[in-house]
């Protein structure tokens, strides 16, 4: 990992734009979560363990205990010139048991809450430091319309976006689902995985002022 970067810890002021991205106030941001100092492990940490509660941990082969067949001995012991055998379910056969295959498992595990707050200040904190972060107004849509929210998109200049709102939305959370590269969240849902996967992070008001509660 590289090292160490520090973001500066004076008073972060931030342009707050509208959805036809004109300018309409600004705001402070808190420098103890958007000027974070940048330790890339924390982030290896927790996408780890974000990626292992998402694995199904289904994958199963059976046991020579378990595969169908007879159990009866193949030959007698001795007196054939071939190898003593005592079963056709044998790993040593074709079709036969296999030794330490996988079984279903658990692969989630768990982390302290002081990691996962402290990774989710430095993703924010490096989204603010790559200039790939949009504080919004409000987003909202009139209707559920793919083309109208594609439209919003050009406008703000965005390509493959994550977005937070701060309360439910159907008519935005509708109308952005079959877009391949926009993911629609609450501010509950705010998670390191997706906000280094999408190369910009809007926010509107409401959920810039929830994700900072719950911080701090």
């Amino acid at each position: 990992m590289g090292e160490a970067q520090k973001i500066s810890a004076e008073p972060i002021r931030i342009e707050v734009f509208n959805q036809e991205r004109e300018k309409v106030s600004e705001i402070d941001l808190d420098p103890g979560i958007f000027g974070a100092e940048i330790k890339t492990y924390l982030l290896w940490e927790v996408v780890n363990w974000q990626e292992a509660s998402h694995r199904q941990g289904t994958a199963k082969v059976k046991t020579r205990g378990e595969v169908s067949g007879t159990g009866k001995k193949p030959w007698r012991q001795k007196g054939t010139g071939r190898s003593r055998h005592g079963s056709l379910r044998s790993p040593l056969w074709p079709g036969g048991g296999k030794v330490f295959g996988p079984t279903p498992r658990d692969h989630s595990y768990t982390i302290p809450k002081k990691v996962k707050k402290s990774a989710l200040r430095i993703a924010l904190s490096l989204k603010l430091k790559d200039k790939k972060m949009l504080i919004l107004d409000q987003i909202k849509m009139n209707a559920v319309k793919t083309k109208k929210f594609q439209e919003m998109m050009d406008k703000l200049g965005l390509d493959k976006a994550l977005i937070l709102l701060g309360e439910k939305d159907g008519n935005v959370e509708k109308s952005a689902r079959n877009l391949e590269d926009v993911k629609i969240l609450r501010a509950e849902g705010i998670n390191v995985r997706d906000i280094l996967k999408y190369n910009w992070l809007v926010m509107d008001l409401s959920a810039l002022k929830k994700v900072s509660e719950a911080l701090r």
